[in-house]
């Protein structure tokens, strides 16, 4: 069972720093450089950003579980504990605080864009906001990446 669980830790890791790399600097940009419509590109990196941000809270729910498992109260001496809770707390901002705050802005804009109403100015900031927390994010996955054997030794 040990095994399976450390198996699982390095999956975990790596499908959450995969992910956040995958979406934000691959999948986000080819949206934009290729759709006409920016809004529409837009809408999708928005769920694409949301659905990892839900692998992130998911996989660093297990992290967490299995690194208290693993070290006990040592864990709190641990910097990959601390990494992940870091990590977890930016997706958490991102999740229910940015994400949901950026989507109030644009629903306010409507009918117009929110890039063409008087919420632009706004809704630049917190897009700048959440562009250098997931910039964060990104460093600390390659950092959790080259640290993973860490929470195992």
């Amino acid at each position: 069972m040990r095994r399976l669980s450390e198996a699982l830790y390095l999956i975990v890791i790596t499908l959450w720093a995969g992910g956040i790399w995958a979406i934000g600097y691959i999948a986000a940009p080819i949206l934009f450089s290729s759709m006409g419509d920016r809004q529409l590109a837009g809408m999708v990196a928005g769920k694409l950003f949301a659905l990892v941000g839900w692998i992130g809270l998911g996989s660093a729910t297990y992290l967490l579980v299995f690194l208290v498992t693993r070290w006990g109260g040592q864990v709190f001496k641990r910097a990959v504990f601390w990494l992940v809770l870091l990590m977890a707390l930016l997706a958490a901002a991102s999740q229910f605080g940015i994400q949901p705050l950026m989507a109030q802005l644009k629903a306010d804009a409507l009918p117009r864009e929110v890039m063409e109403s008087v919420l632009r100015d706004r809704f630049a900031v917190w897009h700048g906001i959440s562009s250098i927390l997931y910039l964060m994010q990104s460093g600390l996955g390659l950092w959790l990446v080259v640290w993973a054997n860490r929470g195992l030794r």
